[in-house]
């Protein structure tokens, strides 16, 4: 089982303008001269971090990776007062990915996309499969309103002590209303106590619903009143618009994946994003493999990012 690989600094860093005012935040690290390799961030909101340049073969990859519009060392934030999503979407996400390539001077390359950031790899390889080598795309979600209603009704079946505070925290005024579209009202509060409550009661659910995963334990970014706000802000977004795609159109047009070698990587434990998804897109998706882990939820157990580096080492010979 191979290990994640040492830590690593960039060798150069930068900020991109992309249009409406956002700025994001790249990296470069590992082999200058190496095959081009891409990671993506899951939440939305997330952020790259130091810990995800490990999963690549810094000899045999030119790793990039970039903080998505509103997160990370990405500017303006979602968190600010004043937030403005309006041009947050996956269409510009997917755009800054073509933007970033061309600044780079990358020609193709290969797609490491995690939870969210497999969503957003889906859809960036569907829109531009000639710029993409190679795909890996562990904890597979599409983001359709069918998950989005799982994840933030159905789950509670699961656990329903917690999905009962999750839902009794949004005031009677607003529970006519989606989960996701009643958070995301609560965090635009004028109030900021009421939107830190807000931050707060969205990423409990956040943890609890992911932890079915062996060892599990709390996520310690969401102690970060910054973090919390950002994320759940992007997430709610991103969520209440079914990603802004349609209904099941990243399955719908897998197909236009084929050709393109990838590995979807999923735990048997997840019950976040339950493997039908990865499923019927191997399906659809005739030149990838499914893995299932069965020992991983969602972030898995000490198989996840061995499963992640053997499979980006499996891709990075010419």
């Amino acid at each position: 089982m191979r290990e994640r690989f040492p830590a690593i600094e960039p060798y150069e860093s930068g900020t991109l303008a992309v249009g409406d005012g956002h700025h994001v935040y790249w990296e470069c690290c590992g082999n200058p001269v190496g095959r081009p390799a891409l990671f993506l961030h899951g939440g939305p909101g997330s952020g790259a971090s130091p810990g995800q340049r490990r999963f690549f073969d810094p000899q045999a990859y030119r790793i990039v990776l970039f903080d998505q519009r509103g997160s990370g060392r990405s500017r303006p934030l979602a968190s600010e007062p004043d937030a403005d999503l309006s041009t947050n979407t996956t269409a510009h996400l997917v755009a800054d990915i073509e933007t970033l390539r061309a600044d780079l001077g990358v020609e193709r390359w290969t797609v490491l996309g995690m939870s969210w950031g497999t969503t957003l790899g889906l859809a960036y390889a569907q829109a531009h499969p000639q710029q993409v080598r190679a795909m890996v795309l562990a904890l597979v979600t599409t983001t359709s309103r069918r998950e989005v209603e799982w994840i933030t009704r159905d789950v509670g079946r699961i656990f329903p002590r917690e999905w009962e505070r999750f839902v009794t925290s949004v005031p009677g005024r607003l529970r006519h209303l989606p989960p996701a579209d009643a958070y995301a009202a609560l965090l635009f509060d004028p109030d900021p106590a009421a939107r830190d409550r807000a931050a707060r009661e969205w990423c409990a659910w956040e943890d609890a619903h992911i932890s079915l995963t062996p060892g599990h334990t709390p996520n310690p970014r969401f102690e970060d009143p910054e973090f919390r706000l950002r994320f759940a802000r992007l997430v709610t977004h991103y969520w209440r618009h079914a990603a802004f795609l349609g209904e099941d159109q990243l399955l719908r047009d897998a197909a236009k994946l084929n050709g393109i070698p990838g590995v979807l990587l999923h735990g048997r434990y997840d019950v976040s994003g339950p493997l039908a998804t990865a499923w019927e897109l191997a399906k659809r998706w005739t030149t990838c493999r499914l893995d299932v882990l069965e020992d991983a939820g969602h972030g898995g157990t000490e198989s996840f990012p061995a499963a992640v580096v053997e499979a980006l080492c499996g891709f990075a010979n010419p």
